[in-house]
């Protein structure tokens, strides 16, 4: 494995609070990249306030600024502005997810910065994107599920519309960020200039719904809320076993014509009208479930998982947080649970990276920083001020 980072010749200025930009700021700083976070001084990225807490540092905030430099920067003061341009000259990219128009009316937008440095990579992430009717609405993760889709199709059948259990458009939002970055790092290799990134959470949620656009537009009925079945496939579903539940997908004809004849024993299932192909499985979905569940629901789920995965047909339990962090492949042998020393918080657990390069593999080298932590080595080291002047800026509230 190399020593190497993959994108360790790039420098990143990290604007971004809460979630999603601070995500893709993260995945960067994984990935090698030098990172600097950069902060209003005294309050800090709103993720700060967020719990759970130990010695009064937020672990949301640890977990999602992981391989970053901690500064403060006042850029609503001239003097602030002047240090951050200094910064731009030296950056290749900047990640900011204020809403569009605030980084143009500090003076401070795109078309500014791309005069200071032409190479430059802005990259901004908001609610519904920098252009069209709803640019200026403010945009939160459950905003996006709503507007986007994804919760008209969650939930059980007949319940009410149902938010994703984690927040899914802004993950989806800093990972379409990433991708947007490195994409147009690429672009700069062939074209010698940078460009604007422009990243929308309910686009990325819109992105995920996948075929649900397609079976609305050919069938013009809406997609309904069906629980944890699959509209495309069935049997791909969560069955009732005696003590707790196991998800079995059976995604073609051959891997189902197996699971009735070896695991169900009922090979009059596979001829049945009702079920002979995967449409009419899906149509028929909640029949075929009733059979199934006579099967699953005498045994436990670790035997039912273990019988069918040994015939080659995918199945699995459905985990709860403490059985993934024992988890022997994904805890362990895929590292997505990585344990750091943060200098406040202490020993701490943040997710590891999914992204695996053999060659020059993601890593996590330093924990989140304190609030303001590498003003006076950034500061002084890579701008040239000195102690004095610092401690000036400081007394002003620039830094």
């Amino acid at each position: 494995m190399s020593v190497h980072g993959a994108l360790e010749n790039l420098v990143v200025l990290d604007l971004t609070r809460v979630l999603a930009g601070p995500l893709c700021g993260a995945l960067l700083g994984d990935l090698g990249a030098t990172v600097i976070k950069i902060e209003v001084p005294g309050r800090g990225d709103d993720a700060r306030a967020y719990g759970p807490y130990r010695n009064g540092e937020s672990m949301y905030y640890a977990n999602l600024n992981r391989n970053k430099t901690g500064i403060t920067l006042n850029l609503k003061q001239p003097e602030g502005k002047e240090l951050f341009l200094r910064m731009v000259r030296k950056a290749d990219i900047l990640i900011e997810n204020y809403r569009p128009g605030v980084m143009d009316r500090l003076g401070l937008g795109y078309d500014v910065l791309k005069e200071e440095n032409p190479r430059l990579i802005y990259a901004a992430i908001s609610g519904f994107g920098s252009y069209g009717p709803y640019a200026q609405r403010p945009g939160y993760d459950i905003i996006s599920q709503a507007m986007g889709g994804l919760m008209s199709i969650t939930g059980p059948k007949g319940s009410d519309p149902t938010r994703s259990g984690n927040a899914m458009g802004d993950i989806l939002g800093g990972m379409n960020l990433t991708i947007g970055v490195l994409a147009a790092v690429n672009a700069r290799t062939i074209t010698g200039h940078g460009q604007r990134v422009d990243v929308s959470l309910v686009d990325s949620v819109v992105f995920s719904l996948e075929n649900a656009f397609i079976r609305y537009t050919e069938s013009g009925k809406l997609p309904e809320r069906c629980g944890n079945a699959y509209a495309s496939i069935a049997p791909y579903d969560s069955y009732r076993a005696a003590d707790g539940y196991a998800v079995i997908a059976c995604g073609n004809q051959k891997l189902y014509e197996k699971f009735c004849n070896d695991i169900l024993r009922m090979p009059e299932l596979i001829d049945d009208p009702r079920f002979a192909t995967i449409p009419l499985r899906v149509q028929n979905n909640e029949i075929l479930k009733q059979y199934i569940e006579k099967w699953t629901c005498t045994r436990k789920v670790k035997d039912i998982v273990a019988q069918i995965l040994a015939d080659g047909i995918p199945a699995g339990p459905i985990n709860d947080v403490s059985q993934i962090m024992e988890d022997e492949h994904i805890a362990r042998a895929r590292e997505m649970f990585v344990t750091i020393q943060h200098p406040v918080i202490g020993e701490m657990v943040v997710n590891g990276d999914p992204v695996k390069l053999m060659e020059t593999m993601p890593t996590i080298r330093k924990p989140a920083p304190t609030l303001g932590q590498d003003n006076e080595a950034f500061y002084c080291d890579e701008l040239g001020l000195s102690k004095e002047q610092l401690a000036q800026l400081k007394e002003k509230g620039i830094v």
